[in-house]
């Protein structure tokens, strides 16, 4: 079954998201790598692998789909941050963006009735959930502590942990 056209370009644009996405997070893992929060260094590299993931999945169906892959350039990434919450909020940010361009994503595949692209598309929707949950989770205990440095030394450990359950 062949994909369609206006699906095709949208699937497209998504993996240029995702590829931007990895980067913002790569340009947070560099400011980060600079500071001594190395556990917030990890996190946002491990977010960095996740997007790069993401961004094979949609090339993978793509292919499948017998439609045609077009990379285009990204944006450069930030990467100096005033605090670890700036970054945190960026992040909040970019996770709604990437989370509303699937839902839109979703609503035509529906349009063009195409199921199989709303079956692949579930797994996205399910994952910007978790995505979205686990930065606005981090992102309201960095708000809680402010700059109090035991609290900010406590959530960098956490944030460390979390990247070593993923490896």
């Amino acid at each position: 079954m062949k994909l369609p056209t206006k699906l095709e370009k949208a699937l497209n644009d998504q993996i240029n998201l995702e590829f931007s996405s990895a980067y913002a997070y790569l340009g947070m893992a560099a400011y980060f790598a600079c500071t001594p929060f190395t556990g917030f260094a990890k996190w946002m590299d491990l977010q960095s692998n996740e997007e790069l993931g993401h961004a094979n999945k949609f090339f993978k169906y793509i292919s499948e789909r017998g439609g045609k892959v077009t990379l285009r350039a990204i944006p450069e990434p930030k990467c100096d941050y005033k605090s670890p919450l700036e970054a945190y909020r960026a992040s909040l940010v970019h996770e709604q963006k990437v989370s509303a361009a699937i839902c839109g994503i979703y609503e035509l595949a529906t349009a063009e009735k195409d199921f199989p692209t709303l079956s692949f598309l579930k797994w996205f929707l399910d994952e910007q959930v978790e995505e979205e949950k686990n930065v606005s989770e981090l992102l309201a205990k960095l708000e809680l502590v402010g700059d109090n440095h035991n609290g900010l030394y406590q959530i960098d450990k956490q944030a460390a942990k979390r990247a070593e359950e993923k490896d």
